[in-house]
């Protein structure tokens, strides 16, 4: 596949992996890495594949933030700019057409964090290091942190997360909730495995049409939401995989989906 000289796009099996590959900068995002990025989860949606891994070089960092030497200089026209293109990313993995798993392998501070949040799934080694550090630099999270992180945690700890900068370990995000379970560093790459695997295995049209619906929980009101979860329901119906479902499950054998 197409690659830059700090992102590593891989397709296998329908499954996407984008490696951030800069480990001796902790997989710092600059504009580059930031701009190929943005080029791999393209060409990842245009390949119309079944899960997105996004995760990083060696064996330190998942991402450790984005380029401070960059942004220290920056005036509010461009840091506006900067801002836009990790919420551009970060929307991009959110509404991705198929589900998006960080595979946390170390520090995810600052943007990096950010990026994991915008993921559907979080899977942390048990090395893995979550901060909103960002107040430490005399700025805010500027990617997504100050919505996706209240979303997943509560709403006291996503404030002494991001008012603090505090650093926390993989048990503690994982009691938080924002990962959904910790593996053994050595294991995370056979647990990726086995989630985009099953992923994989799952009827597609009704895997993108889950997320879709899940997502508009966070977009919309209560009854709107509804309303859009019922139009999905009804939309799969008459699909293949709609058909082969039910069948398999009525003549008790495994489905076939597409």
């Amino acid at each position: 596949m197409p690659e830059s000289d700090t992102v590593i796009l891989d397709i296998d099996d329908e499954i996407a992996t984008i490696t951030i590959d800069r480990p001796d900068k902790l997989n710092a995002l600059n504009v580059e890495t930031l701009e190929a990025l943005q080029t791999a989860i393209a060409e990842a949606e245009e390949a119309d594949v079944r899960a997105l891994v996004l995760t990083g070089a060696g064996e330190e960092a998942f991402i450790a933030g984005a380029d401070i030497s960059y942004m220290k200089d920056l005036g509010t026209p461009e840091a506006q700019a900067y801002a836009e293109l990790g919420h551009d990313i970060a929307r991009s993995l959110e509404t991705f057409p198929a589900p998006s798993i960080a595979a946390v392998n170390g520090y995810a501070f600052g943007g990096g964090c950010e990026l994991a949040l915008a993921c559907d799934l979080r899977v942390a080694a048990e090395n893995a290091v979550f901060g909103q550090t960002e107040i430490d630099l005399g700025i805010v999270p500027g990617w997504g942190g100050t919505q996706r992180l209240p979303r997943l945690v509560n709403d006291e700890v996503a404030r002494r997360l991001i008012l603090f900068g505090d650093r926390i370990d993989a048990t503690d995000a994982h009691e938080y909730g924002m990962v959904g379970e910790v593996v053994a560093h050595d294991q995370l790459d056979s647990r990726i495995d086995d989630l985009t695997a099953d992923l994989a295995a799952q009827p597609k049209f009704a895997v993108a049409a889950a997320k879709e619906a899940i997502n508009q929980s966070h977009e919309t009101g209560l009854e709107a939401g509804l309303e859009y979860e019922q139009r999905v329901f009804s939309g799969l119906f008459g699909t293949h995989d709609q058909r082969e479902g039910m069948d398999a499950f009525v003549n008790k054998r495994d489905p076939e989906f597409e």
